[in-house]
């Protein structure tokens, strides 16, 4: 892509109008959504930030903390801001596969099998602890999330568009959880870290809380839909098109290659980190209000985007290192390309 001297005049072209408008027209709506989201979920921007990148992004999220943080307010929060169809499914231990998926039935009555659809036929699937029911459980969401399908009795149901899973978990090291799958792990398009409230905000919730309530959680009645189903559906499609430099492709890809070749990685992210490096960047540009991608863009998500698909290698773990911070490393390492800007700059 070859941008235009920003020192010479020129004529700007209706199709690039059009997309001027529309991003202002998404970028409003995302910050609308930012605002509803505020009025259950105090503070955390970057988690907020991050969120709303996957899903302009189009891909699953996992939200991990330990508990208390509000992760399922925040992904319920989330979830009604779209007005889709989202239903809720606690993961416990003895949580069984066609909990989530459905199965096939006899009707006593007609004699007949009959198709019982369970809670992933929704738009949004909030999997609250999504780590506390064991691999098989897990392993129900695999074809799900990659093929947007379910087969129940050798018979395919597609899924409802747009469907996403919003996922939370807490650490591994607590007590009763189990470590997700690396095949799941790789399905997420982003994991995000809920933190702990830094002392303005925890007294902003806990005012809020406390103002005339019995509770123990801010309420989500005053959150309100911004978009439907089709508007989130069309910012999903015009983010994919948003201008991306083959340099800046190529940044991404050398971030993700320098992961496979890390010595503090056992073993690094595979091709669907390069694409969720793309597309959540792209995401990010939009929510900037920018209809192109800068290599700052794919710098903010990369920690996100590929901490979680990082097996670091024993000598890491015993010295006390984190994917994130393994990332961070590879990102300083890793040049960026120089010189891309808009026609706008």
């Amino acid at each position: 892509m070859e941008y235009e001297n920003p020192n010479e005049p020129r004529e700007i072209s209706q199709e690039e109008l059009r997309n001027s408008n529309k991003v202002r027209s998404y970028y409003e709506k995302l910050e609308k959504i930012k605002s509803e989201i505020a009025k259950a979920f105090i503070g955390q921007k970057q988690l907020v930030e991050n969120a709303l990148i996957t899903l302009i992004a189009g891909g699953h999220l996992l939200v991990e903390g330990v508990p208390g943080l509000g992760k399922t307010l925040f992904v319920r929060t989330l979830a009604k801001t779209i007005a889709g169809n989202s239903k809720r499914v606690q993961f416990t231990p003895d949580l069984m596969p066609a909990d989530i998926t459905g199965n096939i039935m006899l009707d006593t009555v007609t004699g007949s099998f009959v198709t019982r659809k369970g809670p992933v036929f929704a738009n949004f699937l909030i999997a609250d602890e999504i780590n506390r029911a064991p691999a098989k459980t897990q392993a129900a969401l695999f074809e799900a999330m990659q093929e947007f399908q379910v087969t129940l009795d050798g018979e395919n149901h597609r899924l409802p568009s747009p469907f996403m899973v919003l996922a939370t978990q807490n650490p591994f090291e607590h007590e009763g959880t189990y470590p997700l799958p690396d095949a799941q792990k790789d399905r997420f398009l982003m994991k995000v870290i809920a933190d702990y409230p830094d002392i303005d905000e925890e007294k902003i919730m806990v005012t809020k809380v406390l103002n005339g309530n019995s509770g123990a959680e801010l309420s989500m009645e005053d959150v309100n839909n911004v978009l439907d189903v089709q508007e989130f559906t069309a910012i999903k499609n015009f983010a994919s098109t948003l201008r991306l430099d083959p340099l800046i492709t190529d940044y991404a890809v050398r971030i993700t290659q320098a992961t496979r070749n890390s010595s503090a990685a056992q073993t690094g992210a595979g091709p669907r980190g390069s694409l969720a490096l793309i597309r959540c960047a792209r995401g990010r540009a939009l929510l900037q209000g920018r209809d192109f991608v800068l290599p700052d863009d794919v710098k903010a998500v990369a920690q996100d985007v590929l901490s979680h698909r990082l097996t670091l290698s024993a000598e890491s773990e015993l010295e006390g290192h984190s994917a994130r911070h393994v990332i961070g490393n590879i990102l300083k390492e890793t040049e960026a390309p120089k010189g891309i800007k808009s026609a706008e700059n």
